[in-house]
């Protein structure tokens, strides 16, 4: 008998390579090609000839655009995060580690759907129906009317998807999926690559939205082929602590609305719920200020939100640790340089601890001001002043810039009943008109410097 001819393939690019190398030819990454069974070209011939229609050339001008129709899921925080609802014939991509609750989420999403008289299907490879039947009572989803098929073999999974004309389709999850077309095993890259193209033709082709539950390497990252996120429409994240009650899902890419929105749900006995203002789970409730603590108005997508960052300047001896969790530590190392330079805030000997209260991670350079400010506080041992807020990027001259949508973020910390704020001169509100009556309240400090902040935050803490 014949020996089946080897085949290494990249599990980063899902290139190809006739012999093992250290190194991948196509991207350069080391230690990714892992050994699979080639396959013969009679076996792989025209096996997406029916699902591509062909199509004439046309001018971008002449085409008809129309909004495109959306379902929403009864879950309003999903629904923001997909950008207004489910789209018909859209594939979802979402990760997260094990045990965070993607399968419960998307669960109580298909059961409210069905609930609305949209048709759905559940496929399970990783649990049998009674597994997913326990889980549904356990939610609370009494006589849920979703239908469930325990199956891994992608050609079934298509026959059914194609006699049951589902609206929305859970594949859960694709790396458990297998095509009798590949001899490869399950969760190998060909596999994943393989199916997730049959799908996503599958559901372009006959209008069903198709989720598709992934999972994540240990650096938090997807697994299987960087090519599968480029297959799917929208690609969601779930983050947060397994220990926590608190979940964020983040669109880190989407075809049919905003990306880095995030919807935030908390874990209870009945499942993910929709948290409507996310901003009271990341205050701290205190009963009086307390050293080092300032609070952030920061954007995530479209959505102002108010965090709380806290820092602990304690002496540290010859070897000094600058920690900081929720934020990146090298613009940690940088703003404490700044400070040292341009505003006389020396922490040379002294340990540098930051943290965003609730778990929750900021990327964006307008947090600046807010970590300066609550260094600052915690380095002299005093509070900042109740109903107060910062936000603005500091840059390496000490200059405070200006953060993109200004005006949104006092309004929402207006809203929530702040009095004081410290902001860049640019993100500085009219004195007069209906914008100054959005303001009502709340007195805001422009500042062009790091130094003028400081100066402002001494009278005021006088």
């Amino acid at each position: 008998m014949a020996k089946d001819k080897t085949l290494y393939t990249c599990n980063d690019c899902g290139g190809t390579s006739p012999k093992w190398q250290g190194k991948c030819p196509h991207c350069g990454a080391w230690n990714t090609l892992i050994e699979g069974v080639a396959e013969s070209a009679s076996a792989t011939r025209n096996r997406f000839a029916s699902l591509a229609p062909a199509s004439e050339v046309a001018v971008l001008a002449d085409i008809e655009a129309a909004d495109i129709a959306r379902t929403p899921t009864g879950i309003d925080e999903l629904d923001r995060v997909l950008g207004g609802g489910i789209v018909e014939g859209g594939v979802v991509l979402i990760g997260g580690d094990p045990g965070i609750g993607k399968s419960t989420l998307l669960l109580q999403a298909l059961d409210g759907l069905q609930r609305q008289g949209v048709p759905t299907l559940y496929v399970t490879g990783e649990e049998s129906g009674a597994q997913v039947a326990l889980r549904s009572r356990r939610l609370g989803l009494d006589r849920s009317q979703v239908k469930v098929l325990a199956e891994i073999q992608l050609e079934k999974i298509q026959a059914t998807i194609s006699a049951q004309q589902p609206a929305v389709a859970v594949i859960d999850s694709i790396q458990t999926v297998y095509s009798d077309a590949l001899t490869s095993a399950p969760g190998s890259v060909a596999q994943v690559r393989e199916c997730a193209a049959h799908l996503t033709r599958a559901a372009k082709a006959g209008g069903t939205a198709i989720v598709l539950v992934g999972h994540v390497t240990k650096e938090g990252a997807l697994a299987g082929p960087r090519v599968l996120e480029h297959m799917v429409d929208t690609v969601l994240y779930f983050e947060g602590d397994t220990h926590s009650s608190f979940r964020l899902v983040r669109a880190i890419k989407n075809r049919f609305g905003a990306v880095n929105e995030i919807g935030v749900f908390a874990m209870t006995e009945r499942g993910l719920k929709g948290v409507a203002n996310p901003s009271a789970i990341f205050l701290s409730q205190h009963s009086e200020p307390v050293p080092g603590s300032c609070v952030l108005v920061t954007l995530e997508g479209t959505r102002p939100m108010l965090v709380e960052i806290q820092a602990l300047v304690d002496s540290g001896g010859p070897s000094p640790r600058r920690l900081s969790v929720g934020l990146d530590r090298d613009r940690l190392a940088m703003l404490l340089a700044v400070l040292h330079r341009h505003a006389g805030v020396a922490c040379l000997d002294q340990d540098v601890f930051v943290n965003a209260v609730g778990g929750v991670r900021i990327s964006e350079p307008a947090a600046d001001l807010a970590v300066m400010l609550a260094i600052a506080s915690s380095l002299r041992g005093r509070a900042l002043p109740k109903g107060f807020l910062a936000f603005g990027e500091v840059g390496l001259a000490g200059e405070v810039r200006p953060a993109p949508r200004g005006q949104e973020r006092l309004r929402e910390a207006a809203k929530l009943g702040f009095s004081v704020a410290i902001v860049p001169k640019a993100n500085a509100p009219k004195t007069s008109g209906r914008a100054a009556r959005d303001f009502e309240g709340l007195t805001i400090h422009p500042v062009e410097r790091i130094e003028q902040a400081l100066e402002v935050l001494r009278e005021l803490s006088a």
